[in-house]
Protein backbone atom coordinates (compact mmCIF):
# COMPACT_ATOMS: atom_id res chain seq x y z
CA UNK A 1 0.00 0.00 0.00
CA UNK A 2 1.25 3.72 -0.59
CA UNK A 3 -0.04 6.73 1.51
CA UNK A 4 -0.49 10.19 0.16
CA UNK A 5 -1.81 13.37 1.45
CA UNK A 6 -5.15 14.77 0.35
CA UNK A 7 -6.66 17.89 0.44
CA UNK A 8 -9.62 18.49 3.03
CA UNK A 9 -12.70 20.22 2.32
CA UNK A 10 -15.85 20.72 4.06
CA UNK A 11 -18.49 18.16 4.79
CA UNK A 12 -21.34 18.35 2.55
CA UNK A 13 -24.88 17.61 4.58
CA UNK A 14 -28.53 18.63 2.96
CA UNK A 15 -31.65 20.21 4.49
CA UNK A 16 -33.36 17.28 5.01
CA UNK A 17 -30.86 15.93 7.58
CA UNK A 18 -31.80 15.86 11.04
CA UNK A 19 -29.49 17.57 13.47
CA UNK A 20 -26.64 15.57 14.42
CA UNK A 21 -24.85 15.94 17.91
CA UNK A 22 -21.20 16.12 17.59
CA UNK A 23 -20.11 12.67 18.85
CA UNK A 24 -17.30 12.56 21.57
CA UNK A 25 -13.55 12.91 20.51
CA UNK A 26 -12.43 9.72 21.54
CA UNK A 27 -15.10 8.24 18.63
CA UNK A 28 -13.97 9.93 16.06
CA UNK A 29 -10.68 9.94 14.96
CA UNK A 30 -10.74 8.56 11.09
CA UNK A 31 -7.28 7.55 9.49
CA UNK A 32 -6.60 9.27 6.37
CA UNK A 33 -7.20 6.20 4.22
CA UNK A 34 -4.32 4.35 2.38
CA UNK A 35 -5.03 3.77 -1.25
CA UNK A 36 -4.79 -0.19 -2.04
CA UNK A 37 -2.24 -0.48 -5.37
CA UNK A 38 -3.51 -3.69 -7.50
CA UNK A 39 -0.25 -4.79 -8.03
CA UNK A 40 1.00 -4.50 -4.41
CA UNK A 41 3.51 -7.13 -3.33
CA UNK A 42 2.10 -10.10 -1.15
CA UNK A 43 4.35 -9.06 1.67
CA UNK A 44 3.20 -5.64 1.10
CA UNK A 45 -0.22 -6.12 1.22
CA UNK A 46 -0.24 -8.60 4.55
CA UNK A 47 2.07 -5.71 6.56
CA UNK A 48 -0.60 -4.93 8.42
CA UNK A 49 -1.20 -8.12 10.79
CA UNK A 50 2.65 -6.94 12.26
CA UNK A 51 0.61 -4.05 13.76
CA UNK A 52 -2.16 -6.18 15.81
CA UNK A 53 -0.26 -7.85 18.49
CA UNK A 54 -1.60 -10.17 20.63
CA UNK A 55 -0.39 -8.06 24.16
CA UNK A 56 -2.49 -5.21 22.12
CA UNK A 57 -5.51 -6.48 20.95
CA UNK A 58 -7.57 -5.91 24.54
CA UNK A 59 -6.52 -2.07 24.30
CA UNK A 60 -7.39 -2.11 20.65
CA UNK A 61 -11.16 -3.68 20.81
CA UNK A 62 -14.35 -1.11 21.59
CA UNK A 63 -16.51 -1.90 24.11
CA UNK A 64 -19.96 -1.10 24.60
CA UNK A 65 -19.43 2.74 25.42
CA UNK A 66 -18.33 3.37 21.45
CA UNK A 67 -21.97 1.91 20.29
CA UNK A 68 -23.76 3.61 22.40
CA UNK A 69 -23.92 6.83 20.47
CA UNK A 70 -26.54 8.13 18.39
CA UNK A 71 -27.01 6.76 14.64
CA UNK A 72 -25.45 9.33 12.82
CA UNK A 73 -22.76 9.71 14.98
CA UNK A 74 -22.17 5.57 15.03
CA UNK A 75 -22.31 5.81 11.04
CA UNK A 76 -19.45 8.27 11.20
CA UNK A 77 -17.16 6.63 14.05
CA UNK A 78 -17.25 3.53 12.42
CA UNK A 79 -15.27 5.19 9.54
CA UNK A 80 -11.37 4.29 10.10
CA UNK A 81 -12.02 1.86 12.88
CA UNK A 82 -11.19 -1.95 12.14
CA UNK A 83 -13.91 -4.97 11.63
CA UNK A 84 -12.13 -8.65 12.92
CA UNK A 85 -13.60 -11.92 12.18
CA UNK A 86 -11.52 -14.94 13.88
CA UNK A 87 -12.57 -17.92 12.16
CA UNK A 88 -13.15 -22.13 13.35
CA UNK A 89 -9.43 -22.49 12.49
CA UNK A 90 -7.81 -19.57 14.49
CA UNK A 91 -7.23 -17.18 11.68
CA UNK A 92 -8.34 -13.18 11.85
CA UNK A 93 -9.77 -11.70 9.12
CA UNK A 94 -9.59 -7.57 9.35
CA UNK A 95 -11.06 -4.74 7.84
CA UNK A 96 -10.85 -1.00 8.00
CA UNK A 97 -14.63 0.02 7.24
CA UNK A 98 -14.73 3.21 4.78
CA UNK A 99 -18.57 3.58 4.23
CA UNK A 100 -21.08 3.34 6.39
CA UNK A 101 -25.03 4.40 5.64
CA UNK A 102 -27.34 5.03 8.57
CA UNK A 103 -31.14 3.53 9.53
CA UNK A 104 -32.27 5.98 12.05
CA UNK A 105 -35.76 3.75 12.94
CA UNK A 106 -38.96 5.25 13.20
CA UNK A 107 -39.51 7.98 10.73
CA UNK A 108 -37.21 6.92 8.48
CA UNK A 109 -39.06 5.00 5.78
CA UNK A 110 -36.54 3.30 3.91
CA UNK A 111 -35.67 1.42 7.74
CA UNK A 112 -36.35 -1.97 8.30
CA UNK A 113 -38.25 -0.70 11.70
CA UNK A 114 -39.85 2.09 9.92
CA UNK A 115 -43.05 3.32 12.21
CA UNK A 116 -41.53 1.02 15.19
CA UNK A 117 -42.51 -1.99 13.17
CA UNK A 118 -41.04 -4.93 14.97
CA UNK A 119 -40.82 -8.61 13.33
CA UNK A 120 -38.35 -11.21 14.08
CA UNK A 121 -36.56 -10.56 11.15
CA UNK A 122 -35.41 -7.32 12.58
CA UNK A 123 -35.48 -7.53 16.45
CA UNK A 124 -31.68 -6.98 16.80
CA UNK A 125 -32.48 -3.19 15.77
CA UNK A 126 -34.49 -2.80 18.86
CA UNK A 127 -31.49 -4.75 21.20
CA UNK A 128 -28.74 -2.71 23.31
CA UNK A 129 -26.06 -0.57 21.00
CA UNK A 130 -23.70 -2.93 19.63
CA UNK A 131 -25.97 -6.07 18.59
CA UNK A 132 -25.36 -7.24 15.21
CA UNK A 133 -28.65 -7.02 12.94
CA UNK A 134 -27.75 -9.59 9.70
CA UNK A 135 -30.27 -9.93 6.94
CA UNK A 136 -30.71 -11.76 3.71
CA UNK A 137 -31.52 -9.63 0.61
CA UNK A 138 -32.60 -11.10 -2.90
CA UNK A 139 -32.69 -14.37 -0.81
CA UNK A 140 -29.06 -15.54 -1.22
CA UNK A 141 -26.75 -12.67 0.28
CA UNK A 142 -26.27 -11.10 4.14
CA UNK A 143 -25.96 -7.63 4.96
CA UNK A 144 -24.37 -6.81 8.39
CA UNK A 145 -25.56 -4.33 10.82
CA UNK A 146 -25.46 -2.40 14.22
CA UNK A 147 -27.81 -1.05 16.44
CA UNK A 148 -27.13 2.31 18.05
CA UNK A 149 -28.61 5.11 20.26
CA UNK A 150 -32.25 5.21 19.21
CA UNK A 151 -35.63 2.97 19.08
CA UNK A 152 -34.34 0.28 16.13
CA UNK A 153 -31.85 2.40 14.78
CA UNK A 154 -28.86 0.83 13.41
CA UNK A 155 -25.58 0.74 11.01
CA UNK A 156 -25.15 -1.21 7.91
CA UNK A 157 -21.24 -1.61 6.99
CA UNK A 158 -21.19 -1.11 3.71
CA UNK A 159 -17.34 -1.28 2.86
CA UNK A 160 -14.15 -2.35 3.89
CA UNK A 161 -10.68 -1.85 3.19
CA UNK A 162 -8.76 -5.42 3.62
CA UNK A 163 -5.96 -5.20 5.89
CA UNK A 164 -4.99 -9.03 6.43
CA UNK A 165 -5.55 -12.38 4.78
CA UNK A 166 -6.90 -11.39 1.84
CA UNK A 167 -5.97 -14.62 0.45
CA UNK A 168 -8.03 -16.44 2.43
CA UNK A 169 -10.93 -13.23 1.82
CA UNK A 170 -10.37 -13.98 -1.85
CA UNK A 171 -10.90 -17.89 -1.72
CA UNK A 172 -14.33 -16.68 0.48
CA UNK A 173 -15.74 -14.80 -2.27
CA UNK A 174 -14.86 -16.71 -4.96
CA UNK A 175 -17.55 -19.97 -3.51
CA UNK A 176 -19.94 -17.10 -4.89
CA UNK A 177 -18.23 -16.58 -8.02
CA UNK A 178 -18.18 -18.07 -11.56
CA UNK A 179 -15.56 -20.69 -11.86
CA UNK A 180 -14.21 -18.65 -14.67
CA UNK A 181 -14.67 -15.05 -13.28
CA UNK A 182 -10.89 -13.37 -13.39
CA UNK A 183 -9.63 -12.48 -10.05
CA UNK A 184 -10.48 -10.16 -7.77
CA UNK A 185 -8.07 -7.44 -7.12
CA UNK A 186 -7.86 -6.10 -3.34
CA UNK A 187 -9.98 -3.17 -3.39
CA UNK A 188 -12.85 -5.81 -4.84
CA UNK A 189 -12.54 -8.01 -1.93
CA UNK A 190 -15.25 -6.36 0.42
CA UNK A 191 -16.61 -3.21 -1.08
CA UNK A 192 -20.17 -3.84 -0.89
CA UNK A 193 -22.08 -4.56 1.89
CA UNK A 194 -23.21 -8.50 0.44
CA UNK A 195 -19.23 -8.67 -0.39
CA UNK A 196 -17.64 -8.17 2.98
CA UNK A 197 -19.72 -10.48 4.69
CA UNK A 198 -18.54 -13.51 2.39
CA UNK A 199 -15.52 -11.64 2.23
CA UNK A 200 -15.01 -11.72 6.09
CA UNK A 201 -17.46 -15.53 6.48
CA UNK A 202 -20.01 -13.53 8.27
CA UNK A 203 -22.59 -15.87 8.97
CA UNK A 204 -26.73 -15.80 9.47
CA UNK A 205 -26.61 -16.65 12.67
CA UNK A 206 -24.27 -13.82 13.79
CA UNK A 207 -27.62 -12.07 14.02
CA UNK A 208 -28.24 -10.76 17.13
CA UNK A 209 -24.93 -10.98 19.09
CA UNK A 210 -22.93 -8.36 20.57
CA UNK A 211 -20.06 -6.66 18.74
CA UNK A 212 -18.89 -5.60 21.93
CA UNK A 213 -18.39 -8.96 23.71
CA UNK A 214 -18.23 -11.28 21.07
CA UNK A 215 -15.24 -13.94 20.38
CA UNK A 216 -15.46 -14.44 16.80
CA UNK A 217 -16.31 -10.67 15.77
CA UNK A 218 -15.74 -7.55 17.20
CA UNK A 219 -14.64 -3.99 16.35
CA UNK A 220 -10.66 -2.33 17.13
CA UNK A 221 -9.27 0.97 16.68
CA UNK A 222 -6.53 1.14 14.12
CA UNK A 223 -2.98 1.35 15.79
CA UNK A 224 -1.76 3.58 12.99
CA UNK A 225 -4.86 5.83 12.99
CA UNK A 226 -4.21 9.56 12.68
CA UNK A 227 -6.62 12.32 14.19
CA UNK A 228 -8.89 13.61 10.64
CA UNK A 229 -11.54 16.28 10.31
CA UNK A 230 -14.74 15.36 10.07
CA UNK A 231 -14.55 17.21 6.43
CA UNK A 232 -12.54 14.17 4.98
CA UNK A 233 -16.14 12.23 5.02
CA UNK A 234 -18.33 12.50 2.29
CA UNK A 235 -21.90 12.54 3.16
CA UNK A 236 -24.50 11.40 0.32
CA UNK A 237 -27.93 10.07 -0.20
CA UNK A 238 -27.99 6.13 0.04
CA UNK A 239 -27.95 3.52 -1.90
CA UNK A 240 -30.89 1.03 -3.44
CA UNK A 241 -33.92 3.11 -1.77
CA UNK A 242 -35.35 5.26 -4.56
CA UNK A 243 -38.76 3.73 -3.66
CA UNK A 244 -38.91 5.64 -0.46
CA UNK A 245 -39.91 9.15 -1.34
CA UNK A 246 -37.95 12.03 0.32
CA UNK A 247 -36.06 9.64 2.61
CA UNK A 248 -34.16 8.56 -0.62
CA UNK A 249 -32.20 11.67 -0.68
CA UNK A 250 -30.97 12.32 2.94
CA UNK A 251 -27.44 12.22 2.97
CA UNK A 252 -27.16 9.38 5.35
CA UNK A 253 -24.80 7.43 3.41
CA UNK A 254 -21.14 8.14 4.86
CA UNK A 255 -17.80 7.23 3.10
CA UNK A 256 -13.86 8.24 3.19
CA UNK A 257 -13.48 10.69 0.25
CA UNK A 258 -11.36 9.16 -2.79
CA UNK A 259 -10.89 5.62 -1.05
CA UNK A 260 -10.80 2.92 -3.87
CA UNK A 261 -12.58 0.50 -1.70
CA UNK A 262 -16.07 2.74 -1.85
CA UNK A 263 -18.83 0.50 -2.94
CA UNK A 264 -20.26 4.13 -5.17
CA UNK A 265 -19.08 7.35 -5.45
CA UNK A 266 -21.15 10.14 -5.48
CA UNK A 267 -20.14 13.04 -8.02
CA UNK A 268 -22.59 15.76 -6.58
CA UNK A 269 -22.04 15.55 -3.47
CA UNK A 270 -18.20 15.65 -3.55
CA UNK A 271 -18.49 18.32 -5.85
CA UNK A 272 -20.80 20.70 -3.29
CA UNK A 273 -17.97 19.62 -0.79
CA UNK A 274 -15.02 21.18 -3.17
CA UNK A 275 -17.23 24.26 -3.21
CA UNK A 276 -16.92 24.14 0.71
CA UNK A 277 -20.94 24.05 0.97
CA UNK A 278 -21.74 24.02 4.94
CA UNK A 279 -24.72 21.89 6.53
CA UNK A 280 -27.59 24.17 7.26
CA UNK A 281 -28.67 22.51 10.08
CA UNK A 282 -26.71 19.50 10.51
CA UNK A 283 -23.28 20.93 11.90
CA UNK A 284 -21.61 20.55 15.47
CA UNK A 285 -21.38 23.85 17.30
Amino acid sequence: MSQRKRKRVSTVAKKHLPPVPCPSESHTAVRSPQILGDHASPHAQNLTSHYFSKAAKEQLRLGQEFFDQPCINLARAFLGKVLVRRRADGTELRGRVVETEAYLGGEDKASHSAGGKRTERNAAMFMKPGTIYVYQIYGVYLCMNVSSQGEGAAILLRSLEPLEDQAVMRQLRSIHRREASRPLKDKELCNGPSKLCQALDIPRDFDRRDLATDPEVWLERDPLQKAAMSREVVAAPRIGIDAHGEWAAKPLRFYLRGHPCVSVVDQEAERQMHLGAEPEDAACN
